[in-house]
């Protein structure tokens, strides 16, 4: 590991002097990713501002109806936190997925928005990876790749977004704020994953320097019936092969309105607007739901091997619609 510089402040403003005075330098949440990073050479800060004691946690009402989330609230508490788990209970099984109990003990939620999307290829510095370093190539397109992307991908990286909490996130139509040299600012989290494109190092659209400081969660996706399940290949901690995040409003058998975003397919989380639409006014029924799923996925083109996703993702949003549907009754 290389040597470098580490400081604490206590003021949002040093904290964005501190990153600014220095190229090299990075905010340190938890350090669950970043750390890790480090270790493997991977990533190579020359100055470290550890953002834990701002004053950025805890999880308050907005007058609006709102649910705003500091960006140092631990992902333990955001699971944990009551009215998470009563108005948008999708994102607290979501976390909970998403790690060990130690790791969610450590990581922030601004952290958890700014993991790398990654595979194999990115952590091993002996292959090429157009993330790692831009314009070399991506190993993972002929190589191993059975759980990569089968949406949205290029020839640049195949590589699928790590984060379950993000993908509950995006079914909310969840704001993240930020800080700047220049003042407060706040983008939805629809517009703040860029597309692979031909650049997929850049991965989000925070400007250099931007501090996130909160995540929104607006009155109006408030689901109590909301759900988020995970296929994974091991029990224990794993990325997602496939994940779902989804609510569903139902009215005497009819769908009113859904709201759902897919995991483990794409290299940000993403929201299945083909299937949301496919489902509107139709019967909340098993032939409505492989309707709404096929249509999502008709955009899928899988690798060599991993086809079996489109299978999976299919009966994956099937069954969450229909235990949503059923505890509508």
């Amino acid at each position: 590991m290389k040597e470098f510089s580490y400081q604490r402040p206590s003021r949002v403003r040093d904290a964005l002097a501190l990153v600014a005075d220095e190229d090299g330098a990075r905010f340190l949440g938890g350090g669950t990713n970043l750390v890790d990073l480090m270790k493997d050479g991977i990533e190579t800060p020359t100055r470290l501002v550890d953002v834990r004691r701002l004053p950025l946690d805890g999880i308050d009402d907005a007058p609006d109806g709102s649910l705003v989330i500091g960006a140092t609230t631990t992902n333990s508490d955001l699971a944990a936190h009551p009215e998470v788990r009563r108005r948008y209970p999708a994102l607290s099984q979501a976390v909970l997925a998403g790690a060990s109990g130690q790791l969610r003990n450590m990581a922030t939620v601004g952290g958890n928005l700014l993991q790398r999307t990654r595979c194999g290829y990115f952590a091993d510095a002996s292959q090429p990876c157009n993330k790692r370093s831009p314009g070399s190539g991506c190993s993972a397109i002929a190589g191993e790749h059975h759980n990569h992307a089968i949406l949205d991908w290029t020839d640049h990286c195949v590589a699928t977004h790590p984060s379950d909490m993000t993908v509950a996130l995006a079914a909310f139509d969840a704001v993240v704020r930020y800080e700047t040299r220049d003042g407060s600012h706040e983008i939805p989290l629809s517009e703040f994953y860029l597309p692979v494109g031909e650049s997929p190092h850049r991965e989000t659209a925070l400007p250099p320097g931007a501090l996130i400081t909160a995540v929104t969660l607006p009155a109006a996706a408030a689901s109590p019936r909301s759900r988020y399940r995970k296929v994974r290949e091991r029990a224990s901690y794993a990325f997602a092969n496939v994940s779902v995040a989804a609510a569903l409003d139902v009215d005497q058998g009819i769908v009113k309105g859904a709201r759902i975003a897919l995991g483990g397919l794409a290299s940000r989380p993403w929201r299945a607007h083909a299937a949301e639409s496919a489902l509107r006014d139709a019967p909340a029924a098993a032939g409505s739901f492989r309707v709404a799923a096929d249509a999502e996925l008709s955009a899928a083109r899988p690798l060599r091997d991993n086809a079996y996703k489109v299978g999976l993702a299919r009966n994956l949003i099937e069954a969450v619609l229909t235990d949503l549907a059923r505890r509508a009754e």
